[in-house]
């Protein structure tokens, strides 16, 4: 129907925070838009990875292509990598991907010269910028030198050397997985659950008992006090119609009644360091709404003229 409006306002609320994880609750909305939340944090947020590396002296055990391949999954720091540009766009370079506007310069050099292995980690990578360094760059105060080594990229044994320029660039997990800030993205349906009581005061104590522990997980509890059986932890239920199934089994359909409430998720993200968890969705709604404005652009004709000139007029057909 013409002038209706299908507007919804989502409403966020976080649950967990810290640097390399999140769980928050978003309700008032639909799964497409929850779906595409969880993909954009996972495949079109950008970070900085090592894209380039020039290998000078490798005389490792390692070739200079499986050495290339670890550098480039070393997780960075990408705080500014929303204000970079793509080298592919950067007219600064040219589009060679070499310059303060969309790179980042590391170098690395290291040698053995005694009979001790030498470990050779990110730790060892020296940035042209001290906003962009591998996540594990951190002040070892208080904690004991060992347990701060970095990433192992290689280890060298006396005589053995590694020496290389390396070039990090902004992309998206799209591109490639390197530069994927999110280890994981979950959402789940919130569980509405609600038991029948008149059915359940029919089942005697060893019924009850017994019905609690057929749930895989620890959604239900007996409480001996009252003898009454209680939802201790909805979000804990699989979805499994385990409880259900035995209710079936016990000729109690009907004991239990288990929805998922379509307007409301349950989110968990983690990400690999490059970006706080909490940047990464604040991220993810910029790149979201950036994708929604194009979308509205090109149905807008006057608008689209004005951006794409005859283009987006040829475009259209027009």
């Amino acid at each position: 129907m013409e002038g209706v409006s299908y507007q919804r306002f989502p409403r966020v609320k976080i649950r967990e925070l810290k640097d390399d994880y999140a769980k928050f609750e978003l309700r008032d909305t639909d799964a497409s838009i929850a779906n595409a939340l969880r993909r954009v944090m996972i495949a079109e947020v950008p970070t900085v990875a090592i894209d380039l590396v020039e290998i000078e002296v490798n005389s490792s055990v390692l070739n200079d292509e499986f050495i290339a391949h670890r550098l480039g999954l070393i997780p960075l720091t990408s705080e500014r990598a929303m204000s970079m540009r793509f080298s592919r766009d950067c007219d600064a370079c040219d589009g060679d991907g070499q310059c303060e506007y969309c790179s980042v310069e590391f170098h690395l050099r290291a040698k053995c010269i005694t009979d001790q292995t030498l470990d050779v980690s990110s730790k060892d990578l020296y940035s042209s910028d001290h906003s962009v360094v591998p996540v594990d760059f951190s002040d070892s105060a208080g904690y004991d030198s060992s347990e701060q080594k970095g990433i192992i990229i290689v280890k060298l044994r006396r005589g053995q050397e590694l020496r290389l320029r390396a070039i990090a660039r902004k992309g998206i997990g799209k591109d490639h997985a390197k530069w994927s800030p999110a280890a994981t993205v979950t959402f789940m349906y919130e569980p509405e659950i609600h038991i029948n009581e008149d059915l359940m005061e029919t089942l005697t104590l060893e019924e009850k008992i017994s019905w609690v522990e057929s749930s895989p997980t620890k959604v239900f509890d007996f409480d001996p006090n009252t003898q009454q059986v209680i939802v201790v932890d909805p979000e804990a239920y699989t979805y499994d119609d385990e409880v259900i199934k035995k209710a079936e089994a016990m000729g109690k359909p009907g004991l239990v009644d288990i929805r998922a409430k379509e307007d409301s998720f349950i989110f968990t993200v983690e990400s690999t360091g490059a970006i706080k968890a909490s940047q990464l969705v604040l991220n993810a709604i910029e790149v979201l709404k950036t994708k929604l404005d194009a979308v509205r652009l090109s149905e807008d004709t006057v608008e689209a003229d004005d951006q794409f000139g005859e283009l987006g007029a040829h475009m259209r057909g027009g």
